[in-house]
């Protein structure tokens, strides 16, 4: 069983948020209160990373829009050093 940890981020000059990446219950990638790409998150990041969130949308998906209303579609580590995901998906 997954659980959300009290982990919160905040908006930062170097991005709109600033947050650790979680996975919940039902296997969603978060970081606070944004749903991350799953299969960009598989690929480049790990559970606990701090990462840097530049670009919201509204999540597309019908089944973790009520949880996750929106979608980071860009986004990095914090420090800068893994490449960031635009909205080629």
């Amino acid at each position: 069983m997954y659980f959300k940890l009290n982990v919160m981020g905040k908006e930062t000059k170097e991005g709109l948020y600033q947050g650790i990446i979680e996975k919940d219950e039902k296997g969603n990638y978060f970081c606070g209160p944004y749903l991350l790409d799953y299969k960009f998150t598989e690929a480049n990041f790990k559970l606990g990373d701090k990462i840097s969130i530049k670009k919201l949308i509204a999540n597309p998906s019908d089944i973790s829009f009520e949880q996750y209303p929106k979608k980071s579609i860009k986004f990095s580590m914090a420090n800068g050093d893994k490449p960031m995901k635009d909205s080629d998906f």
